[in-house]
């Protein structure tokens, strides 16, 4: 896993000065801190952990910020999410007694009436506590349409990889020599009540994990049957990035059975699968699309490239449907503007109910719902109904075989609430609002525009203070993503209202390119060699805030997770002199090394593979690790990872501090030793990674004059 450039870099960083940074242990070697689980590496992790956590929670402001954030964590007045299943509906639910969680369920009828009386299905905790094991639930594919039996995903400590069990939630128990799958990363999908199609390292030595570290091997699997006795259906390559099985149902109950090819992470090819006959027939599409939905024996998708077909061109963006009796004719369902794209952020975006297709479409970045029917012949009528400012909207649940679905809303200073879409009607009602979980009655979110280097206008989100004053000293906080086609949309964080909006904080959400916000160009021009766009719109927007008075490089932090951790990284390299405060969050930061980390090769379409030219090039004068100088003045950064984070890993983040530790720069490191590449599993890690967070931030931001 570690070849020519992970051992360039162990050699050079095995000559730099081993000094230890006050109040810290002797700094392990480059290898030593490549192993994820290493005596030597956690010994350092612990003595990392006790220095920040003795610096941070000594501050009088702390116990009070962690008691309001768990106590909004676990508040009972919550949105409770729902899940249309088996004619009821489920809610998964962690609270102050639940830390773990529970499924539990209560009757469509009681649940929209606004008093849900609900039934305890299965309890996560007593799972964890009869078997000793740090379960984490990652999800429930139940078996249409009855859905009694459900294929139920736990993972150790949130680690991608996961086992998988099969439920009968009419008896709420593991059904006895029912399907069991040990842990993996794995996808798997019902065929029919005594048959799944699964992918997954079969361990048979000739049908491992792909490059990527995901599965390329599909099977067909009968009850009873023991693993290595399933049946091949599909083999990608080793150098794909997985493969994996799907299947759709429509309003009619027309089933298809898919096989994706990932060959990287934005070109799919996809087969149509038989298991009656076992055939497998590769359907002639594009290769760059998503969000797959089945209506009316129709295939939607939305196509993230241009598809020319003789005489007509679809462009990327656009929402199409095809007959698969007929997969050469396709038609137009919507083509959005410049500024429009189909919502895209971490939820559904595109739904099937019985009464016809919804989507939330984004224009320039405020929310808009569609509802679609097709009538027949290609023809398709659309209706739209307006939806708040300044807030992302998610399908949150629905259902082929029902008219009803649900909607939730929220925004940085609007609690989540939930709408009932009737797509019969093609109506909407509110049902739910969550109660304030804190004071935002004196905040207000505005949408400002910076220029970037080469001209484009770059839209941000500001939360501030109605009564402000533009003093060029506001304490801010910026974010973004800028990667993968990703959308960063409004959403409501208690905590961040507790630690920040409370106490006078500025907060800034930049749409930089990169991301998904005015759809496929807006991403594609920031990515591999092209990603210094998305670095510098991210500084036109922090010099941007600067020239409007509302704070000063000493009030300013910003704050990256995962690919956004990324862009601290480089921020922080980069322009040193922006930023006061830098919180590095589950990092990628060696990217001269990514493609042999963890999941690091899948990444390769979006970053460039160091094995090439251009990016290498590119990456060897942006690496924020390889970047680190000797002698030039860096703000005190926040990094945090997890031991636990088999997507990323904490070799990132490791190898930052080691290398401000041997340059005898000041840090801060926190590394959670559960929670995967989400960082945290319960309420009260949550709770104590982000008050952490928001004393490192008082300290750097608000506490300086």
């Amino acid at each position: 896993m570690f070849p020519v450039f992970a051992r360039a870099l162990c050699l050079s960083l095995s000559i730099l000065p081993l000094a230890a940074y006050a109040g810290t242990s002797s700094l392990p070697s480059p290898a030593e801190l490549s192993q994820t689980d290493g005596a030597k590496a956690l010994a350092w992790v612990r003595a990392q952990n006790a220095h920040t956590e003795a610096t941070l929670t000594s501050d009088p402001r702390y116990r009070p910020l962690y008691q309001k954030i768990l106590s909004a964590q676990q508040s009972p007045a919550r949105l409770a999410v729902p899940r249309q299943q088996g004619g009821e509906i489920w809610n998964f639910w962690q609270d102050d007694v639940h830390v773990r969680g529970i499924w539990r369920s209560a009757s469509t009828a009681s649940f929209n009436s606004g008093h849900p009386d609900w039934k305890t299905r299965f309890d996560l905790d007593a799972l964890a506590r009869t078997e000793h094991e740090n379960w984490v639930m990652e999800g429930l594919d139940c078996l249409t349409p009855e859905e009694r039996f459900c294929l139920m995903s736990l993972s150790r400590a949130g680690e991608d990889a996961h086992v998988v069990r099969e439920y009968d939630t009419q008896n709420d128990t593991f059904v006895k020599d029912g399907f069991a799958l040990p842990s993996g990363k794995q996808t798997v999908t019902w065929v029919d009540a005594d048959t799944i199609l699964v992918s997954r390292d079969w361990g048979t030595g000739d049908v491992g994990l792909t490059r990527s570290g995901y599965p390329y091997s599909v099977r067909l699997l009968h009850r009873g049957q023991p693993l290595n006795q399933a049946v091949e259906v599909y083999r990608g390559q080793p150098t794909d990035m997985d493969v994996s099985p799907e299947s759709l149902r429509d309003e009619k109950g027309w089933q298809l059975f898919l096989i994706s090819r990932h060959r990287d992470f934005f070109h799919t090819e996809l087969s149509l699968f038989d298991p009656a006959t076992r055939q497998l027939t590769r359907l002639s599409l594009p290769e760059k699309y998503d969000s797959l939905s089945y209506l009316d024996g129709q295939l939607v998708l939305h196509l993230l490239q241009n598809w020319v077909l003789p005489g007509q061109t679809f462009q990327a963006d656009s929402l199409i449907a095809l007959d698969l009796k007929n997969p050469a004719a396709p038609h137009l369902i919507l083509a959005p503007t410049s500024r429009q794209t189909i919502g895209d952020g971490m939820g559904e975006a595109l739904a099937v109910t019985r009464g016809g297709l919804v989507a939330v479409l984004y224009d320039n970045v405020q929310p808009v719902l569609k509802l679609f029917r097709h009538e027949g012949n290609g023809a398709w009528t659309a209706r739209s109904i307006p939806l708040p400012r300044n807030m992302t909207a998610e399908i949150v649940s629905s259902d082929p075989k029902l008219s009803q679905a649900y909607l939730q809303l929220e925004g940085f200073i609007q609690p989540p609430q939930l709408w009932s879409l009737d797509t019969a009607s093609q109506t909407v009602q509110p049902l739910y609002r969550q109660p304030d979980l804190f004071d935002a009655s004196s905040l207000v979110v505005e949408q400002m525009s910076a220029t970037s280097t080469d001209g484009t206008a770059i839209p941000y989100f500001i939360v501030h203070a109605k009564n402000w004053q533009k003093d060029g000293a506001r304490p801010t906080l910026m974010t973004a993503y800028g990667g993968f086609g990703l959308s960063y949309l409004p959403v409501y964080h208690p905590d961040l209202g507790i630690t920040w909006f409370d106490r006078g904080g500025v907060y800034v959400m930049a749409n930089i390119r990169g991301g998904g916000e005015f759809g496929p160009a807006w991403h594609e021009v920031a990515r591999r060699e092209g990603r210094q766009k998305a670095y510098d719109d991210f500084a036109a927007v922090a010099r941007d805030l600067i020239a409007r008075h509302i704070t000063s490089p000493k009030h300013l932090g910003l704050r990256g997770r995962s690919n956004g951790g990324l862009l601290a990284g480089v921020e922080f390299t980069q322009h040193p002199d922006l930023w006061n405060a830098a919180i590095i969050g589950v990092p990628l930061l060696d990217m001269m090394n990514y493609e042999q980390m963890a999941a690091g090769a899948s990444w390769a379409a979006e970053y460039g593979s160091i094995s090439e030219p251009g990016p290498r090039a590119f990456w060897e004068k942006m690496s924020p690790l390889q970047n680190l100088k000797a002698g030039v003045s860096y703000p005190e950064p926040f990094i945090f990872t997890s031991t636990r984070d088999d997507r990323v890993g904490p070799i990132h983040a490791r190898r930052f501090a080691a290398r401000l530790e041997s340059l005898k720069l000041p840090f801060l490191y926190y590394e959670d030793v559960e929670g995967g590449h989400g960082g945290t599993v319960n309420a009260a890690e949550v709770a104590h990674e982000r008050a952490l967070e928001a004393i490192y931030l008082s300290h750097r931001l608000m506490d300086v004059h």
